[in-house]
């Protein structure tokens, strides 16, 4: 049993997202406050970094989609821009159910149609900023998910030992 959308199509796609959801790491150890100190030292900093990037890797995919559905949520153009990109595919795919899709007595293939769809739409995605909203998310990724792996201590590796440091 699957917890994914029916609206994502089985392929590729879904695999990869059912192999994120599996190897998510518990959200309360992710989370917990205790976890997180300040690095030492420089060495220290990129060790946190690779390790907990490893380690999160599949919850940090999930709060980077949280960010853009957050972005896209709170920004209405954006909101209409999609709909009339989704909109557009969804009636070139209903014309091509009935009968082949003709422009100027020549058949446009699937390809073309989708990105006539996005022609059609690129001036609201325009007017929406949606390239600031790419940035943006970006950039909240980039220092959400940094500050969660610099400052969050390392989980042990399984069979790691507990090491001594000489005081």
């Amino acid at each position: 049993m699957t917890l994914l959308p029916k609206l994502i199509p089985s392929g590729a796609g879904r695999e990869w997202l059912e192999r994120r959801r599996a190897t998510i790491r518990p959200w309360g150890t992710f989370v917990d406050q205790r976890r997180f100190s300040r690095p030492r030292n420089l060495g220290e900093l990129c060790q946190r970094l690779v390790r907990n990037v490893e380690y999160y890797q599949s919850n940090y995919v999930f709060v980077f989609l949280g960010l853009i559905v957050y972005c896209v949520v709170t920004s209405p153009m954006l909101l209409v821009a999609l709909a009339v990109f989704f909109g557009a595919c969804y009636i070139l795919y209903l014309r091509t159910l009935q009968s082949k899709f003709v422009l100027f007595g020549r058949e446009v293939t699937p390809v073309h149609q989708y990105a006539l769809a996005g022609a059609v739409s690129f001036p609201f995605f325009w007017l929406a900023g949606a390239g600031s909203a790419v940035f943006w998310v970006l950039g909240a990724t980039l220092v959400v998910i940094g500050s969660h792996a610099a400052f969050h201590q390392i989980e042990p590796l399984e069979g790691e030992e507990l090491q001594m440091e000489p005081v």
